[in-house]
This record gives C-alpha cells, sequence and structure tokens, in this order.
C-alpha cells in the first residue's frame, strides 16, 4: 500500500496518507485515502482539482453529501470488502 505525504495548501503543516484506492468519474479524479494500514482507519475521500500555479497535484476533502455517497459507492464496489460509513 502506497503512502503518500499531503502538505496542507494554507503552509500549516502535513499528515501522511496509505492511498487505498483511485477511480475517476465523469472526469475527475477521486483518491481513498487512510490515516492506518489496519482495517479500522479513519478514511477521506479527495478530489483532484486544478490549480495551475501548483506543480504538483492538488486534493481537497469530498464534503459534498450527495458527492460522497456516489463516489463511497463506487469506491466499496472497486474494494469489494471495504464497507465506508459516513
Amino acid at each position: 500500500m502506497e503512502k503518500v505525504k499531503f502538505v496542507f495548501r494554507d503552509g500549516s503543516g502535513e499528515d501522511e496518507f496509505f492511498v487505498l484506492e483511485e477511480t475517476k468519474i465523469n472526469g475527475a479524479a477521486y483518491i481513498l485515502v487512510s490515516d492506518s494500514e489496519d482495517d479500522d482507519g479513519e478514511c477521506l475521500i479527495l478530489k483532484e482539482v486544478e490549480e495551475e500555479s501548483q506543480p504538483e497535484s492538488v486534493y481537497e476533502i469530498v464534503e459534498d453529501e450527495t458527492e460522497l455517497a456516489a463516489v463511497s459507492k463506487v469506491f466499496e464496489e472497486l474494494l469489494e470488502d471495504v464497507s465506508i460509513e459516513m
């Protein structure tokens, strides 16, 4: 499982997450990340946003409940043995 470092956009710090899965839906890239390799870790769904001023990928936490529910279902199907609780 790949571990990726995320730097906060405002420069206030950074955090590392394990990338569980990634997918594209309607041209938008999403990744499912966890703070732990264990089964009961906290998960986030992040959406890649385009920022031409940034040389690296920029991700935001998906907060819209409709979008979150739809993307969660896709990740559950891709990972078959994973249940995402919101």
